[in-house]
């Protein structure tokens, strides 16, 4: 069932990701999220129980979020060219794992396997699927796809490489020297959407003729 949350929740959980965004989930006390936030330190109990619990909840409402976030997009592209809206895709959801790569650092599996968040997580991937699979008939009824992956493939592919890069920066930093956390970041970004991108339009056969 779809959590709601209200608007003293969201804004705890706005402050709580602001914070772990810069200084990390063992860096971010609660003490630092109730300043922050301008509340007693109470309200957390309050509202969620724990820190550890309110993290459950914030993973959830980035769930959600992003959910509403992509069917939105989804909608912007939808009268383009399957090719471009393909790439757009990409783009957009790789974007997102890497903007939002701070919850790997907490997220366990425990939270991931939580009734609410796999729900969420299931239709998220649900849409993202059924998007992917109406691009990649529309392409090859126009004719510049000529081989129809199966949309869940195309998906585990788009979504798995940047998660793989992102947990195991010890083996690809090996492959980009960068200097700093930002750059190092940037350039996996980059270097990784440009492999996704040639790996789905090779799967897909595409004609750029």
């Amino acid at each position: 069932m779809r959590k709601k949350f209200t608007d003293k929740q969201v804004n705890i959980l706005d402050v709580a990701e602001e914070l772990i965004a810069k200084k990390g989930f063992d860096g971010t006390s609660v003490r630092d999220i109730c300043t922050k936030a301008n509340i007693n330190v109470a309200m957390i109990s309050y509202y969620f129980g724990s820190k550890e619990k309110m993290m459950s909840y914030l993973y959830q409402y980035r769930v959600q979020r992003t959910k509403e976030s992509f069917s939105e997009f989804a909608q912007t592209i939808k009268e383009g060219k399957p090719e471009m809206q393909m790439k757009e895709i990409i783009n957009y959801i790789v974007s997102l794992l890497f903007k939002y790569s701070y919850f790997h650092g907490f997220v366990t599996q425990e939270i991931r396997t939580l009734e609410n968040v796999k729900d969420d997580l299931l239709e998220f991937y649900q849409i993202c699927v059924t998007r992917i699979d109406d691009i990649v008939k529309k392409g090859i009824v126009s004719g510049v796809f000529h081989n129809a992956p199966k949309s869940e493939d195309v998906l585990t592919m788009i979504i798995g490489s940047p998660l793989f890069v992102i947990r195991n920066r010890n083996f690809y930093e090996i492959y980009i020297p960068a200097t700093n956390e930002a750059q190092y970041m940037k350039e996996a970004e980059q270097k990784l959407r440009s492999s996704i991108l040639l790996s789905v339009f090779a799967l897909l056969d595409y004609d750029t003729d």
